[in-house]
């Protein structure tokens, strides 16, 4: 089953968490310094926020699915809405470990499907993204797409 995920960077995070706490009625499923994550089932979105976006706003949207095998049934539509999709396997970002494909609307605005694996005690390293020469993204700023892989 999919899940839709916004992940919005943040002015104030103490002032946000209190804001989205109070508006769906739940506290955080994740919580730490610099980001808060809800996992709503009604609706049924992944939620999050950090101060480790650039400007406030959209940082990206997404969809996040349970298995392995729904992010392959979603690799072929995702390529077909975008050329020039990103590939990173065993991505390190927002205290997880994950596979993901990132595509960009007309808008310019980032789209990441993603599979979570694990968790990790860091925000981000990528640390074992992969490389460039294997066609899968390498270490980058987490949550931001790098170059599409062609």
């Amino acid at each position: 089953m999919k899940r839709f995920h916004v992940h919005l960077a943040v002015r104030d995070l103490a002032e946000s968490i209190r804001f989205y706490s109070t508006v769906f009625g739940a506290e955080p499923a994740v919580r730490k310094p610099d980001y808060a994550k809800w996992m709503i089932d009604n609706p049924r979105v992944n939620f999050a926020i950090s101060q480790r976006g650039g400007v406030p706003g959209v940082n990206h949207l997404g969809l996040q699915v349970d298995t392995d095998d729904e992010l392959q049934a979603m690799q072929q539509q995702l390529h077909n809405a975008d050329q020039a999709m990103v590939t990173e396997r065993d991505a390190q970002c927002c205290y997880a470990n994950a596979d993901k494909y990132w595509i960009t609307d007309p808008q310019g605005i980032a789209w990441e499907t993603f599979h979570t694996l694990g968790t990790i005690p860091m925000f981000g390293a990528d640390a074992n993204a992969g490389s460039a020469t294997s066609g899968v993204a390498t270490s980058r700023p987490c949550c931001t797409p790098s170059a599409p892989n062609v």
